[in-house]
């Protein structure tokens, strides 16, 4: 019985030195090592505790959620991270930036932009048993969006548990319009084009992430349900890339065009 005491007691202040760690490289601007140190590879649990401590200290400070983001959507990141599932994140209402104004350096560390499908939903979520069916009737509409992802970690040198203690390596996300329900749109086979300075950076389509976008919604739809904080009417879902993310470079725009949805800017400041 010691024994075990022992070992949660260590896991615990792991968990706390873990979210210590990423709370001061995001108050400072300076990346932070690794956490294999502190979590153990694959221990995903660990990493959503380490989220769950700054996101209540977010909170705490007044941050206003505003949604999800998921990530992972790839099959082929999966791989590489050794999972087989997604992760999520919190957005807050001071990470959307409006369509095309630029982003100042303060705000990130070492960004990357991905382009995806936005969806706002309509009506909560909050079944035990959410099917796809409830998934398309919450969803109010659907934008274009880019996500700007950012890492406390420095050099980006993450493992899942890395990323999920990160609050799924999120910056900052822009949304496009028009906002468009989903009759009519092919969510799936829809083409995805971003570029930058005239150049195509990424590109992909709906299938990419998790087969469809509605796909990814669903499933973090369920999740959240377990974890006792459901989507609700009003929250913004970013379902998760379309096409691979790419760097981004201080005084350029880029550019997301999503067929049936229209398109999205980021741009990042000079100076």
């Amino acid at each position: 019985m010691t024994a075990t005491l022992e070992t949660t007691a260590l896991e615990t202040a792991a968990v706390q030195d873990a979210a210590d760690r990423l709370w001061a490289a995001h108050g400072s601007g300076t990346p932070c090592g690794p956490l294999a140190g502190l979590l153990a590879p694959g221990d995903v649990d660990a990493a959503y505790a380490v989220q769950e401590i700054n996101t209540r200290r977010w909170l705490d400070q007044g941050r206003v959620p505003a949604g999800r983001k998921i990530g992972l959507t790839s099959l082929a990141v999966q791989t590489q991270l050794g999972v087989d599932q997604p992760d999520y994140g919190m957005l807050f209402t001071d990470m959307a930036v409006p369509d095309g104004e630029a982003i100042p350096r303060r705000r990130l560390i070492q960004p990357k932009a991905e382009a995806e499908v936005a969806f706002v939903l309509g009506r909560d979520l909050t079944s035990e048993h959410i099917t796809l069916a409830d998934v398309i009737r919450a969803v109010e509409f659907a934008l274009p969006a880019i996500e700007v992802v950012d890492s406390r970690i420095r050099d980006w040198k993450i493992t899942i548990t890395d990323t999920v203690a990160d609050n799924a390596s999120s910056g900052l996300y822009v949304l496009g319009g028009p906002p468009r329900r989903l009759d009519g749109l092919d969510l799936y086979g829809c083409a995805m084009e971003m570029d930058s300075g005239g150049t195509v950076v990424s590109s992909g389509t709906g299938a990419a992430c998790l087969g469809h976008p509605l796909n990814a919604v669903l499933w973090l739809a369920r999740v959240m349900v377990r974890a006792g904080r459901p989507l609700k009417a009003g929250d913004t879902v970013l379902s998760g890339a379309l096409g691979p993310m790419v760097p981004v470079t201080w005084g350029s725009v880029v550019e997301a065009r999503i067929q049936g949805l229209g398109s999205v800017r980021a741009a990042f400041a000079k100076e």
